[in-house]
């Protein structure tokens, strides 16, 4: 079985690539959806324990959550801690449902592939891009977004340049979704072939 990591800074238009291997049959684990989940089930007393008050209804609030977190580099280990394990766990149930499956080809959407070592869990990186001028213009089109947020989000992300001198494959979101979905197809191709 085939482990693509799919992974690209905010405003790369990941989510939407995920979306068109999907389209194509290819099972997607997806990462921040995993902490969604979680954040409403077996992380919630975790994280409740570890920062009292940051959990309402039996879900973490992220809006309670953040000012324990932010900027508070110790306080991100201990939370990452609590999460990346159960995250890790979620991922290899998946992994094992696609192998009894006989899935030949799985994505593992992993938004901090490089940062947090997920590319020695996977086979083939698929990196998504887009010129710097696209990305800040999707990111600040966001609700809430501000050009120092921005800033602040991509000083904790790996260059983009870095990240595409490490890919296996690039996605230019840039030039279009019919071209992106053409480099989806014509990974999956090569893949194929390899396997």
């Amino acid at each position: 079985m085939i482990r693509i990591g799919l992974t690209g800074s905010i405003g790369m238009g990941k989510s939407t690539t995920a979306k068109m291997f999907a389209e194509e049959g290819v099972p997607v684990h997806d990462a921040d959806a995993t902490v969604h989940v979680l954040y409403a089930g077996r992380a919630a007393p975790l994280i409740e324990a570890a920062f009292p008050g940051t959990v309402v209804d039996g879900k973490v609030d992220r809006t309670l959550l953040s000012p324990h977190v932010l900027g508070k580099p110790e306080a991100m280990k201990k939370l990452e801690a609590i999460v990346h394990p159960l995250v890790r766990e979620e991922e290899q149930a998946f992994l094992e449902r696609a192998r009894s499956g006989h899935r030949r080809i799985v994505m593992l959407d992993i938004p901090l592939l490089f940062e947090t070592s997920g590319h020695d869990r996977v086979d083939a990186i698929v990196v998504v891009t887009a010129d710097a001028d696209i990305q800040r213009a999707r990111v600040l089109a966001r609700p809430g977004m501000s050009g120092e947020r921005f800033q602040s989000i991509l000083s904790k992300q790996m260059p983009d340049a870095e990240k595409r001198r490490r890919a296996h494959f690039l996605i230019d979101t840039g030039l279009g979704m019919e071209s992106a979905r053409r480099s989806v197809k014509a990974i999956l191709k090569a893949l194929a072939s390899c396997g």
